[in-house]
């Protein structure tokens, strides 16, 4: 995957006002330590959503991190410091490096430190945050987020105090800032836009995504309406299925516009910009591919050949009874290492049980390059619209 620079846009409406902050858009840390020779062993993406099976009421499953590449800046504290951070819709809270923490990890990244800031104030509470290759712990405080010139006062936020190389020291971004659902925030912190909107910051309520694709710039959020300049055509909404993560119904998938039966009684979506790639339930996987014609190399990953993309099937989702396509160039990978190019399939299994018999997927960046996604919080419902 090519390193680029791409530009992530907060659209604040009121008044007029509208912030550009740069977005850095990296290889993921699975591919960085990859180049080193050292493989993170595949974890279900899933297993993110999934807290309650940790002890304790601050804890926050964070597994799929390493395949993450989306991520951009925010201001913590009064003078403000910067930060880089994942915006997710996969969690919902915010946490950053700081001070408090001394690995190697840590002392890699920019880190908060709440001595030099004048509106700190801690709240005596640690969090836990489990990942599949090790954990987090952290503090909780409170302070000023600037988020593109959005102020949050009074924000809760986790302060990481231990965090493991693997694979933390190779990730690009000095924490995460969740946009889901306050039900799922670890130990009861009210998520960034939740304040967001408790103190009447937003024209609306709602925030949408913009990922640019092929390796452009140009990738986007937007707070508080939608940019219309990033899609076209009209915005199909759908509801949300469950206030906890911005979850989803499908009702039909479709190979080359032939209807399969796997989703006839229905499947759940979750839609997170903290997953890279198109997740499917592992019952799915062996169809997937072979309808594909991808080849399951020795480590682990599906391959096609790269002359034979345009020829591939375009598989698509039945979303409140519109089809969203996704054309191979979406889901297909090309990379190259030592001059050798090779195609993959950016598709990976869940193997987390159905949820009252319905198939989990994720759609994640793979999805999310094609779609423009709307957020809404008034009406508790999701937008996509084909993306420019």
């Amino acid at each position: 995957m090519k390193c680029l620079v791409a530009v992530l846009v907060f659209v604040v409406l009121a008044e007029g006002l509208k912030v550009k902050i740069p977005l850095q858009k990296h290889k993921s840390m699975r591919e960085t330590l990859g180049e080193k020779g050292i493989k993170i062993p595949y974890q279900d993406p899933a297993l993110k959503y999934y807290p309650e099976q940790f002890a304790g009421s601050a804890s926050m499953y964070i597994n799929n991190y390493a395949d993450t590449t989306y991520f951009g800046a925010i201001s913590i504290g009064t003078p403000p410091q910067s930060l880089q951070v994942l915006f997710d819709t996969g969690s919902s809270n915010l946490w950053v490096d700081s001070t408090y923490c001394n690995t190697q990890a840590c002392n890699a990244h920019t880190k908060f430190d709440p001595q030099q800031s004048s509106t700190f104030s801690a709240n005596g509470q640690s969090v836990y945050l489990p990942y599949g290759a090790g954990s987090l712990y952290g503090q909780l405080g409170y302070d000023t987020v600037n988020v593109g010139g959005i102020v949050v006062t009074n924000q809760e936020i986790g302060l990481s105090t231990q965090e493991p190389s693997n694979p933390f020291l190779a990730a690009k971004f000095d924490g995460i800032l969740g946009l889901a659902y306050p039900g799922i925030s670890a130990g009861g912190q009210t998520p960034v836009m939740d304040n967001m909107i408790s103190q009447d910051l937003l024209n609306d309520d709602l925030f949408a995504f913009y990922l640019s694709r092929g390796g452009q710039q140009g990738s986007e959020l937007s707070f508080g309406g939608v940019d219309n300049s990033m899609y076209q055509g009209q915005i199909y909404w759908t509801p949300v299925t469950s206030e906890t993560y911005w979850q989803i119904g499908v009702q039909g998938f479709q190979i080359n516009g032939q209807e399969t039966s796997w989703c006839s009684q229905g499947c759940q979506s979750i839609v997170d910009t903290g997953t890279s790639s198109l997740t499917a339930p592992s019952q799915f996987m062996g169809n997937i591919m072979q309808a594909i014609g991808a080849q399951q190399s020795q480590y682990g990953m599906y391959m096609v050949d790269c002359s034979q993309i345009n020829n591939l099937p375009t598989l698509s989702f039945v979303i409140s009874g519109t089809a969203f396509p996704l054309p191979p160039s979406a889901y297909i990978e090309q990379q190259n290492q030592n001059g050798y190019q090779f195609c993959s399939v950016n598709i990976n299994p869940t193997y987390l049980p159905s949820q009252n018999g319905q198939p989990l997927w994720i759609f994640g960046d793979v999805f999310l390059r094609e779609y423009y996604s709307v957020y809404d919080r008034t009406n508790n419902q999701v937008g996509f619209a084909s993306a420019v």
